[in-house]
C-alpha cells in the first residue's frame, strides 16, 4: 500500500525548504528577524550560522520529529489544514466524494476497532502464501500481490513513459527487495551499519512472533529474510550509479529479456500484472535480475515463502493493531532516532494525501489556495525564464551551437501551477469506515490499475506527479516541465505582503532551482522533446562536466556528522539546482524597484535580505540517526550545505556582507564555480 514507484525528477527539499517564521494565515511582522540570528558569528565564516544560530538553539526537533526546520514547521501547518478538511468530511453524508474522504479518515482513527482486529487482515495473506508449491507459484504470488495492494516483492514493476521515446507508455522493471533504506546497510561493516542490521535481525524476529511464531520459528525467519536480503543489496547498484539514466536504460524486446531469467517468463509475469500486449520493457539493472533468477532456485522455497510473508507483514505493519505499529515504529526510531509516534490524525491525514490526492486537493485548493498566487507565481516563472535565456547567451564557456539547444528546451518548457487541470476520479473505489487496511488497498488497486491502464494510451501530459497540498516542487525530464503545487504557493514561500527580496530569496530561488535541473548534470541529458539524447557538442558537454566535478569537490568537503560527508556525487543534481537557481533568482531580483532604489528594511539592504532569506530557507535541526541516514539515501544536501555551498560562489554575496579574504567562506574569484 506503499505509493507505486515513478520516474518523476527530484524535487526541491526533502530535507528543508522555505520558512522564516511560523506559517499560519497571519503574516509575520518580520521577513527578516534579528532575533533568529547568531549576530556573533561573522558571516563570511558561517553565513548559514549568522542567519540561524538562535533559531536553531531556540528550536530542537520536537519528540515526534526527526528533524525541525522551515519546510518542517510549515509541513505541520499544512497537516493541520488537513485534518481541518478531513474533520468536516467526516461529518458529511450528503456529498458522495466528501464522505469518501471523511469515512477513509474516520477508519483509520478507530484504533479500538483496529485494535480489535490484531493481524487478521493479513491473516488470509499469510495462509496463501503457505499454500505454494513451487518457484511459479511463488512468482504468481508476487505479482497477485502487487495488483491487489498487498505488497511488493523482490522488484519494482511500473508503467511509464519509455525515456527515449516519451510519446509512448513501456514497463519498466527496477532493482528491489530490500527493507533498510540503502543497501549500505546490508553490507558495510562500520558500527553504525551493524548496528541497526543487529536491530532489523531482532525487528524481523518481534514481527514474526507477532503473527504467532515460537521464538525457533522466528529466529530462523529471521534470519532467512536477512540471507535473502542481503544477497539483493549484493546485487544492487548504489543510489550515484543509479543516477545515470543511459545505465538504467537497458531496453529489451519481452522474449529476449526472458532468456536471461530461465525461471521467469516474463511474458506470463507482466500478464499475471495484468499488463496485456507489451511486448519489450525497460529495465533499469539487468545483473539484478540475474541475481534474482539464480537465487529463485539457490534458496529454498521454504525460505522464500517466509521472505513473502515478511514483505506482508511489513507492508502492513504500519496501519494494523498497536502491537505491531509499535514495533514498526521500534525499528524507525533505530533509523531516524525519533522519540514519540506521530500523532494519529497527521498519520492518518498523510495517507488519505497519498492515496487519495486529487480528492483532498479539491478540498485544499478550494479553501487555501488563492487565484492571484497562480498569476503572481506565471509572472514570477516567466520573468526567471527570461533572465535565465539572457545568462545562456553569455554563458562564455559554451558554444553558440548548443546555446540554440538550450535555448529551444527552455521555450519549451511546461509550467504547471497550483493543481491539475483534469482531476482524477476515486468514484469507484469503495470505501468502508469499519475497514481501515481493506480501504487502503482498494485504494492502491486503483491506483495499480490507472497505471497499468496507461499502457498503449497516449502519453498523458495533464498529470501530476506531487497533490496539490505538497509543499514542494519538481521538474519532470521526460515531459521537460516544472510544476509548483498549491501547498508551496503561500507564505512563507512567498507572501504578497513581502518585499521583492524575500519573494525572489523565496520563491525566485524554487524557481530557478526547478528550471536548472533540466540542466543539471540528468537533466541536460534529456531534449528539448523531453527524449533523452545528446544535444551537446563534445566540446562543451566535456566542459560542463568538468565545471560539474568542481560542484562534487566542493560539497564532498562538507562534514555533516563527525566523520561522515557530504556525497557529492549523490547530490550534485540538486546543487547545480542550487547554485543556478539562487543565481538566476539573484539576477531576477536585480531588475526589481527595490534593488534598484537599495533602501534599508530593518537594518538590512536588498542584497542582504535576499541571501538572508535564501540562508533561513534551509535552517533545520536534524536528530544525528537521521542526519546519517539521509547522507546515505537523500538527493539533498544537508541544510548548512545547501546555505553555504552556493554563496561562496556568487560575487553578488561577497559584496553584499564584504566577505574578504581571511574569511572562512572566502573563495578566491577565480576558483568560484559558474556553470549557469
Amino acid at each position: 500500500m506503499r505509493k507505486l514507484a515513478t520516474t518523476l525528477a527530484a524535487g526541491v527539499a526533502v530535507a528543508g525548504m522555505l520558512a522564516f517564521a511560523p506559517p499560519g494565515d497571519k503574516k509575520p511582522t518580520k521577513y527578516i528577524d534579528k532575533a533568529n540570528m547568531d549576530l556573533s558569528v561573522k558571516p563570511g565564516d558561517n553565513f548559514y550560522l549568522y542567519a540561524n544560530g538562535a533559531w536553531l538553539k531556540a528550536n530542537p526537533v520536537p519528540g515526534s520529529k526527526t528533524r525541525w526546520g522551515s519546510f518542517d514547521v510549515l509541513r505541520e501547518e499544512s497537516s493541520k489544514r488537513l485534518q481541518t478538511l478531513l474533520t468536516e468530511a467526516s461529518k458529511k453524508t450528503s456529498d458522495a466524494k466528501m464522505q469518501q474522504i471523511g469515512d477513509l479518515y474516520l477508519s483509520g482513527m478507530d484504533t479500538v476497532a483496529i485494535d480489535k482486529m490484531g493481524y487478521q487482515p493479513i491473516a488470509a495473506d499469510l495462509k496463501r502464501i503457505d499454500a505454494i508449491q513451487n518457484v511459479d507459484g511463488l512468482l504468481n504470488e508476487i505479482a497477485y500481490a502487487r495488483t491487489q495492494g498487498i505488497s511488493s516483492a523482490l522488484f519494482g514493476f511500473f508503467v511509464s513513459q519509455d525515456r527515449k521515446d516519451v510519446t509512448k507508455y513501456i514497463p519498466q522493471l527496477s532493482q528491489g527487495g530490500t527493507t533498510l533504506p540503502d543497501r549500505d546497510y546490508y553490507l558495510k561493516a562500520d558500527n553504525r551499519s551493524t548496528t541497526i542490521r543487529n536491530a532489523y535481525a531482532q525487528h524481523l524476529n518481534k514481527m514474526f512472533a507477532l503473527v504467532g511464531e515460537n521464538a525457533a520459528t522466528a529466529a530462523a525467519h529471521a534470519d532467512a529474510v536477512l540471507r535473502i536480503e542481503t544477497a539483493l543489496a549484493k546485487a544492487q547498484m548504489s543510489r550515484v550509479e543509479m543516477r545515470d539514466p543511459y545505465k538504467t536504460y537497458n531496453k529489451f524486446a519481452v522474449k529476449d529479456f526472458s532468456a536471461t531469467t530461465p525461471s521467469i517468463n516474463w511474458n506470463g509475469m507482466l500478464g499475471n500484472l495484468q499488463l496485456k500486449g507489451a511486448d519489450s520493457l525497460v529495465v533499469n539493472n539487468p545483473s539484478f535480475f540475474k541475481t534474482v533468477d539464480a537465487l529463485l532456485t539457490a534458496v529454498p522455497l521454504s525460505d522464500w515463502k517466509t521472505y513473502l510473508k515478511w514483505r506482508v507483514i511489513d507492508n502492513n505493519a504500519a496501519y494494523l493493531a498497536k502491537p505491531f505499529a509499535q514495533q514498526n515504529f521500534a525499528m524507525t526510531q533505530v533509523l531516524t532516532g525519533q522519540k514519540e509516534m506521530s500523532p494519529r490524525w497527521q498519520f492518518v491525514s498523510g495517507i488519505i494525501d497519498n492515496q487519495l490526492g486529487d480528492l483532498l486537493g479539491q478540498l485544499y485548493v478550494s479553501k487555501y489556495f488563492k487565484p492571484e498566487a497562480k498569476v503572481r507565481m506565471q509572472e514570477l516563472v516567466k520573468n526567471l525564464e527570461t533572465t535565465f535565456a539572457g545568462r545562456i547567451q553569455r554563458l562564455d564557456w559554451m558554444s553558440d551551437e548548443t546555446k540554440v539547444k538550450a535555448l529551444e528546451k527552455l521555450n519549451a518548457f511546461t509550467k504547471k501551477i497550483g493543481y491539475p487541470d483534469v482531476w482524477k476520479d476515486y468514484a469507484s473505489i469503495k470505501i468502508d469506515r469499519n475497514d481501515f487496511v481493506g480501504n487502503l488497498r482498494r485504494a492502491s488497486q486503483w491506483a495499480y490499475n490507472d497505471m497499468v491502464t496507461r499502457y498503449g494510451q497516449p502519453v498523458d501530459k495533464t498529470r501530476w506527479g506531487m497533490t496539490p497540498p505538497t509543499i514542494n516542487a519538481y521538474y519532470s525530464p521526460s515531459n521537460n516541465e516544472i510544476a509548483f503545487p498549491a501547498g508551496i504557493l503561500q507564505f512563507p514561500f512567498f507572501d504578497f505582503g513581502a518585499d521583492d527580496a524575500i519573494n525572489y530569496g523565496g520563491i525566485g530561488a524554487v524557481i530557478g532551482h526547478e528550471i536548472t535541473h533540466g540542466f543539471d548534470d540528468n537533466g541536460a541529458q534529456y531534449a528539448a522533446d523531453g527524449n533523452l539524447k545528446n544535444w551537446w557538442t563534445k566540446e562543451d558537454e566535456a566542459k560542463f562536466k568538468s565545471r560539474a566535478n568542481q560542484v562534487v569537490e566542493q560539497y564532498n568537503a562538507f562534514t555533516v556528522l563527525d566523520t561522515i560527508h557530504v556525497n557529492g556525487k549523490l547530490t550534485l543534481g540538486e546543487n547545480i539546482a542550487d547554485l543556478g537557481g539562487l543565481n538566476m533568482a539573484y539576477e531576477a531580483f536585480t531588475k526589481t524597484k527595490q534593488f534598484k532604489e537599495g533602501k534599508k528594511i530593518d537594518g538590512f539592504t536588498p542584497a542582504q535580505r535576499f541571501f538572508l532569506n535564501w540562508a533561513q530557507v534551509w535552517r533545520s535541526n536534524a536528530l544525528p540517526e537521521t542526519q546519517a541516514q539521509l547522507i546515505l539515501t537523500d538527493p539533498h544536501s544537508p541544510g548548512m550545505a545547501r546555505a553555504n555551498g552556493p554563496v561562496t560562489n556568487i560575487d553578488a554575496w561577497y559584496e553584499a556582507f564584504n566577505i574578504q579574504p581571511g574569511d572562512k567562506m572566502y573563495v578566491a574569484p577565480e576558483k568560484r564555480i559558474k556553470i549557469w
